[in-house]
């Protein structure tokens, strides 16, 4: 199989070298099988400004979202990048690509240093300033890089870039939520599209340094590119292709899902007023009966996504907005919409991927480290502010959005900060954080069912 598609793949570049329109869907492979991307506007458009240098550093849409990559990027396809160019490839740019912006990248050596971090964890930085009618501050900076634009009232965010597809699901935009309204009346449509308008716009001028402003109708077309792009794993190396034996894997089945703001929200916030189902995935319903051992560990995987209980103590956002110090739950009661894994209403919730020191499950090596003291309240260390960073709330302290599950197997590493290296990183950091005593085989059913998405 693994030829087979090695083979196609190099049908499917020559052809999208050949001309500006790609074939329709595209395939690569990943560490655990094969990613694709279907769209439904046609083949992908080498000719839209998703792809077009708008700004004075080379940089692109594209720069920093590739198909290859779930449409973000990764570690080893940075570092090929890297050797490739000699460290002079768009992406490696002082402004947000290395550890402080005024770092020296004058040799080869100097670049190494320069871009660690998004060398090893695929990271950017993130400078914003602590909104003025903030009810906490930053009392204390432990930052290994000693960057002097690092300070406390603008302190530095080393975050993954989301991925460019599955757009249509979302119910937040960036990690800390910054282009969507939180708190949206359930069954009223966010304005999705001037959402992405605006993050495209500061991409251009921030991350591209542009000298003008992109046009209105080149911002169009990138929003345009990215809501057509349907990302999913199409096959596995251990379970085969995902629409075998009545599977509902891949892209195609994807962009049929339906969705809304709020469906199967477990908070109450469905508009139609539906109950919450937990059981949020089906896609391999049918493997629970396959005569193949890899495909029922795929299908046990999604029953315990679905069904295994957790106590949910001390995630802000949740039980602190609900009152209730223990709220009995699974893994959809956050990753709640049908066949996608997103929240789906714009619920923020810090889970404890900030915090430090950090669970054994996670590597926060690296990272510059925040003590923050709130108006009441012992300091809490941290290394992302989160959310408080829009709202100035110290409850909101460490909150980001949870990202769209489909397209995991492609865009290691994982949470907002890259802190986890791998699927079974991932298992086993809800494992610690939740007390969950999950056998060794229901964490390998676990990463096997996510490795498929």
């Amino acid at each position: 199989m693994v030829a087979m598609v090695c083979t196609a793949l190099l049908c499917l570049s020559a052809g999208i070298e050949a001309g500006s329109q790609g074939p329709n869907p595209t395939y690569s492979i990943d560490r655990t099988g094969v990613l694709s991307t279907y769209r439904t506007d046609g083949g992908i458009d080498l000719a839209n400004p998703f792809f077009q240098s708008l700004g004075t550093n080379g940089r692109s849409c594209g720069s920093c979202h590739v198909a290859e990559d779930g449409w973000t990027v990764t570690p080893p396809r940075i570092q090929a990048r890297f050797v490739v160019s000699g460290g002079t490839d768009p992406i490696f740019r002082p402004v947000d690509g290395a550890v402080c912006p005024d770092a020296d990248v004058s040799t080869l050596t100097a670049r190494v240093r320069a871009y660690r971090l998004l060398l090893q964890k695929g990271l950017i930085r993130v400078s914003m300033g602590v909104p003025g009618n903030a009810d906490f501050s930053i009392t204390a900076i432990q930052d290994p890089y000693n960057c002097s634009q690092t300070t406390a009232t603008n302190p530095a965010l080393y975050r993954r870039p989301l991925p460019a597809t599955n757009l249509g699901f979302l119910s937040a935009v960036m990690w800390d939520g910054r282009e969507t309204v939180f708190g949206a009346i359930p069954g009223k449509s966010i304005d999705l599209d001037t959402s992405l308008g605006n993050q495209a716009f500061d991409a251009t001028m921030g991350h591209a340094q542009a000298s003008k402003a992109p046009t209105a109708q080149q911002v169009a077309d990138i929003v345009a590119f990215e809501k057509a792009n349907f990302t999913a794993q199409v096959a596995d190396i251990r379970a085969g292709f995902l629409t075998s034996n009545g599977a509902q894997g891949g892209p195609k089945k994807l962009s049929q899902q339906p969705f809304y703001i709020g469906i199967n929200d477990a908070l109450g916030g469905d508009p139609n007023g539906v109950a919450f189902n937990p059981n949020a995935f089906t896609v391999y319903n049918a493997w629970t009966s396959s005569p193949y051992r890899s495909q029922q560990s795929v299908a046990r995987g999604q029953a315990l996504f679905n069904s295994f209980p957790i106590n949910i103590t001390g995630v802000g956002g949740l039980n602190d907005a609900l009152g209730k110090q223990t709220i009995p739950g699974t893994c959809t009661t956050c990753h709640d919409s049908f066949n996608v894994g997103n929240h789906s209403f714009s619920v923020p919730l810090a889970i404890g991927t900030s915090d430090y020191p950090a669970m054994a499950a996670l590597d926060v090596s690296g990272l510059p480290v925040y003590t923050v003291q709130c108006s009441s309240g012992p300091p809490r260390q941290v290394t992302d502010l989160g959310r408080a960073m829009r709202s100035g709330k110290c409850a909101d302290l460490g909150k980001v959005k949870g990202p769209i599950l489909r397209g995991l197997a492609a865009r290691a590493p994982y949470f907002h900060n890259g802190s986890a290296a791998t699927l079974r990183d991932v298992v086993e950091f809800y494992n610690q954080r939740f007390s969950l005593n999950l056998t060794d085989q229901q964490k390998a059913d676990l990463a096997a069912f996510l490795q498929t998405l």
